[in-house]
């Protein structure tokens, strides 16, 4: 058994699931406090995208460990969404149609 000193390292929480987090900290004598989940205790399969303190960390024993699942507007997350490069191809549906020159009129055959 190892014996219980009165600091603990914080593990590394980003990446697990909201149950495995919990477990981690457990397991080193820390509870997890999750600012932007009211409902924390009865989330499961969310994945942890931040936490503070950071890994590693000594801490004193029963210490709250700070964890985000959601990340906050300038932070990351699914970042810009439109191409960027390389530029398709001339042609296709970027091509421009040339404007009518004048009226248009259908010729008719006779029937």
């Amino acid at each position: 058994m190892t014996p219980r000193t009165p600091e603990v390292r914080v593990p590394r929480l980003v990446g697990l699931m909201a149950v495995d987090a919990r477990e981690a900290a457990r397991a080193r004598g820390l509870f997890l406090v999750a600012p932007d989940r009211p409902d924390f205790p009865r989330t499961v399969v969310d994945h942890v995208v931040r936490q503070y303190p950071q890994p590693g960390t000594e801490v004193p024993r029963d210490s709250p460990v700070h964890v985000w699942f959601d990340f906050t507007d300038g932070e990351g997350g699914g970042g810009v969404r439109e191409p960027r490069g390389p530029v398709p191809p001339a042609g296709g549906l970027r091509r421009e149609l040339e404007e009518p020159r004048g009226p248009r009129t259908a010729v008719l055959s006779p029937s």
